[in-house]
């Protein structure tokens, strides 16, 4: 059906206050209009007590893992260690890859996800099955030494042009992608005007590699023979490469754990193309010293969520990374939150004229959650809850 409503206890458009008994109206898969009644001649479906909001937006993923029951080594492992447990689990996987990413778009979509930042080591072999939700496939570079530059930037742009999804870049990080290959991969996001994403200031242990070239990352380089001496110079920080990926059209620091005072007064001086992809359930599986989420929204830095992979996370269920957020951090206001969740994404991706808040002419991407009838507060309902996601809807067609 191309024409209908959907009545809500509550919307929520995220860019504008929620709206008591609200109506979205759809047309051709598109929002036509938002607020208090019908626009158009189609039907009416009253969904009666939910909250009803854009669908969530997933910045940073790797659904490769989507195969895992479970996180992959011990909470509080240093990442090192549970590095050398991931390159064992993808040279010992015998599940077609295609079929992890698909098991996991599924279960993104069960949970109300219309938008996925996914990380991927390979170019999917074959168009992702439809409907699915939107996949932007970040194209992983891994060269730790000068002389795998030349052939990692090859394979980088052989793997674009047979990407299926809209293709994006992400040199992996700091321990293994030499600085030459940094600058040249954003050379080419900035001439194929792609997003780029990058693992920054994740753990003490990069901090270390970078500031003294010394520590368990550089034991583990040498262990694979990777090492290169000359890659990193003594004294080098997050920083550094912030401002390589500050060229770039659109660029992602994937968590940014360890960032300083000066990392985030830089990032918010460029939040209309640099954001912050937080992954909250990951940095607390790692016990991560406390995430500096406050500073960064103070600062205005733009903060993104993600549910990074099942290599390190229970699911992929991003409204329970932001019930965990609303959990740990209680001066945040609820609204801030969903928005981490939806629009700042879209934002994050350069999306931010098709999904992300409920306005006119944005894509018809909703979902409804369950709240009770005599709510009241339906941002901090949905937050302090444990309901799952009602319904979802991808271009106006629930699934």
């Amino acid at each position: 059906m191309s024409h209908f409503s959907l009545q809500a206890r509550w919307v929520l458009p995220i860019e504008r206050p929620p709206i008591a008994g609200g109506v979205v109206s759809i047309a051709g898969g598109i929002i036509s209009a938002v607020g208090d009644r019908p626009s158009g001649d189609g039907p009416l479906y009253d969904l009666g007590n939910v909250v009803l909001m854009p669908a969530l937006v997933n910045t940073h993923t790797h659904l490769e893992f989507s195969q895992l029951d479970k996180p992959l080594g011990r909470p509080g492992m240093p990442l090192p260690e549970w590095i050398r447990l991931v390159i064992a689990n993808r040279q010992g996987a015998k599940q077609n890859r295609d079929d992890d990413i698909l098991s996991g778009l599924h279960e993104s979509l069960r949970h109300g996800v219309t938008t996925i930042g996914d990380i991927t080591s390979k170019a999917a072999s074959r168009p992702v099955p439809q409907p699915a939700p939107q996949l932007i496939s970040f194209q992983e570079a891994i060269g730790f030494s000068a002389a795998r530059v030349d052939s990692a930037l090859t394979d980088i742009r052989q793997r674009i042009k047979s990407s299926h999804p809209p293709a994006a870049l992400s040199p992996h990080a700091p321990y293994t992608v030499h600085p030459k290959l940094l600058e040249r991969l954003v050379d080419l996001a900035c001439k194929q005007q792609m997003p780029i994403a990058m693992h920054l200031a994740e753990s003490p242990e990069e901090l270390e590699l970078l500031a003294s070239a010394s520590g368990p990352f550089r034991e583990l380089l040498l262990e694979r023979s990777m090492w290169d001496d000359r890659a990193i110079p003594l004294g080098t920080k997050p920083i550094d490469y912030l401002k390589s990926l500050a060229r770039a059209p659109r660029s992602l620091a994937i968590h940014g754990n360890y960032f300083s005072a000066e990392e985030i007064e830089f990032l918010a001086a460029r939040r209309e193309r640099m954001s912050v992809v937080y992954c909250p359930r990951t940095h607390a599986y790692f016990e991560h010293s406390l995430y500096p989420l406050e500073q960064m929204l103070a600062a205005g830095v733009r903060v993104a969520l993600g549910t990074d992979s099942r290599a390190s996370n229970p699911d992929l269920n991003l409204l329970n990374e932001m019930r965990f957020v609303a959990n740990r951090y209680s001066g945040i206001p609820s609204s801030r939150i969903l928005a981490m969740g939806t629009l700042a994404g879209a934002q994050a991706l350069g999306l931010e004229e098709k999904i992300g808040s409920l306005e006119p002419g944005k894509w018809a991407d909703l979902v409804a959650v369950a709240c009770d009838a005599e709510c009241q507060e339906p941002e901090a309902a949905i937050l302090h809850d444990s309901t799952v996601t009602a319904k979802t809807w991808l271009r106006g067609l629930l699934q």
